[in-house]
């Protein structure tokens, strides 16, 4: 069942707007991840510099966290039933689909070792901070990738 549909359940107009909206709610996600990039990174910093702690970054890290999990979650779901609409065929576009599903698993390996952070140093902290820029390495692969099925 490859290439467009016969008879695609929505009209050719709705598929492309719903594309752009896909587009640019991924791309605010990858966006709020590099701002909570960047508060990790301020209390990274304070951990290992013994300065201060920013409490101010870690209530919003911790809080922003989930609810970004959640939303690049939905946002590859989205993609999904898109390409389902549009298509019928899920590997019309085989590596914008794997890398998505590759952050999505980092997500949730990524909270699952964020609840297990326990004391000022460990490796469960080291792993999170790697984990996390893998996860923005890979949104920015997949927006390039993203940015070449719109076109």
């Amino acid at each position: 069942m490859g290439g467009q549909m016969e008879f695609p359940l929505i009209s050719r107009e709705l598929i492309a707007i719903l594309k752009l909206v896909h587009g640019g709610f991924n791309l605010t996600v990858v966006l709020l991840f590099f701002y909570h990039a960047r508060n990790g990174l301020l209390i990274r910093r304070a951990r290992t510099n013994n300065t201060p702690m920013p409490f101010h970054a870690i209530k919003l890290h911790r809080r922003m966290g989930p609810v970004l999990a959640l939303l690049g979650a939905g946002g590859f779901s989205a993609g999904l039933i898109l390409v389902l609409l549009d298509t019928g065929d899920l590997l019309k576009y085989p590596s914008h689909l794997f890398v998505g599903m590759a952050i999505v698993i980092l997500l949730l390996v990524t909270y699952r070792v964020s609840r297990k952070i326990a004391g000022p140093a460990g490796p469960q902290r080291d792993l999170h901070f790697r984990l996390g820029l893998a996860i923005l390495a890979l949104y920015l692969v997949n927006v390039v990738l993203g940015i070449g099925v719109l076109l």
